[in-house]
């Protein structure tokens, strides 16, 4: 985990210094809107860092890069809608589809929620988690014509399923998960001319306790969605952008109640690189 309180606050630092670190140059005032409406699409490719995870006390903690085949490239895409009130409020829908599908043959077993997998036998991988986020954003330098900086949080709601399945249909596990988790958002972009700019934007927290995870359980987590991207002005409202982002966090614990063949214990942490290209439209 701290790995990923050491990124968010380098990020966070970063973005904070750079604001007081632009030197004024000939560019025009923020144009003052009562409201702006931002559409925003970005496709481009994931990667993955590191990716592991555990069903059951007795599990196996599979790696799913070295023995899941997810030591190639995945595609990936990412929506947003973005609503601009009075300047300095920001409200933001995002859509993160989240889809890897595997087929591999297993060099050892592999148990999951006390079902063995046998070694040499061969195993369909799908880990499936989309998420779905409202944030609120609220801009700290609105007499800044060149840098903004904007805090606020996030409420997102995962949606996972992780299935494995023999492919002879012999042998069956799935997980899935529906939870809310709340985070805290930042976001500053420094306008370097009158056509490019650099955007820096992260969500996250650590929760150590359950109720803050959005759950009644034992199961402790964390997200990381942080993200550097390098923008272009096309026409007056359209903007292109090249985008890299880290999208890490995962959860371990036990969850009471748990119904199934398992005893309801969970380990999962995930590390992805994203590389993308997309666009913003801006409505009058």
């Amino acid at each position: 985990m701290n790995f990923q309180k050491f990124i968010f606050t380098v990020l966070f630092i970063g973005s904070s210094t750079l604001a007081f670190a632009q030197k004024e140059d000939n560019i025009p005032d923020k144009i003052k809107k009562d409201v702006e409406f931002r559409v925003v699409a970005e496709i481009g490719f994931l990667a993955v860092l590191s990716h592991k995870v555990q069903f059951g006390q007795n599990g196996t903690y599979f790696d799913y890069k070295k023995e899941g085949g997810q030591n190639v490239l995945f595609p990936v895409g990412r929506f947003s809608l973005e609503l601009d009130i009075k300047e300095r409020n920001t409200i933001i829908l995002l859509y993160q589809p989240l889809t890897i599908q595997t087929q591999v043959l297993l060099n050892e077993d592999l148990i999951v929620d006390d079902l063995v997998f046998p070694a040499n036998t061969s195993v369909d991988l799908l880990y499936n988690f989309p998420f779905y986020r409202i944030s609120y954003l609220r801009e700290l330098l609105p007499n800044k014509p060149k840098f903004d900086l904007a805090v606020g949080g996030s409420v997102q709601l995962r949606n996972a399923t992780i299935t494995f399945e023999a492919t002879d249909g012999s042998r069956f596990r799935t997980n899935r998960d529906l939870g809310v988790v709340p985070a805290l958002k930042v976001r500053a972009r420094s306008i370097l001319s009158d056509l490019v700019y650099l955007e820096l934007e992260a969500d996250g927290i650590y929760a150590p306790i359950s109720y803050l995870n959005g759950s009644d359980n034992e199961v402790k987590g964390a997200i990381l969605d942080a993200s550097l991207r390098a923008g272009l002005k096309v026409t007056d409202n359209v903007n292109s952008f090249f985008n890299v982002r880290y999208l890490g966090g995962g959860a371990v614990g036990t969850s009471e109640g748990e119904q199934g063949p398992g005893d309801g214990y969970v380990k999962n942490w995930l590390h992805f690189l994203t590389v993308s290209a997309g666009f913003v439209y801006r409505l009058n």
